[in-house]
């Protein structure tokens, strides 16, 4: 799985609040962006729970196999 963050992000934080350790705040962009380039197992719930979440749908998932 790997996940990108739009530019329609509002910077809301949730997902940053949902799942820390794959999302991040910029303070500078006032933005979230994604820490990793592949997203574990063990997080991949959280971050489909993050983009159904996200009000702006800035949160994109891309499933590889």
């Amino acid at each position: 799985m790997k996940v990108t963050i739009t530019d329609q992000c509002m910077g809301d934080r949730n997902c940053n609040n949902l799942c820390p350790d794959v999302f991040q705040y910029d303070e500078d962009t006032l933005k979230s962006k994604v820490k990793l380039k592949k997203i574990p197992d063990q997080y991949k719930a959280l971050v489909k729970q993050a983009a159904a979440e996200c009000g702006a749908e800035a949160i994109i998932i891309e499933e590889k196999s």
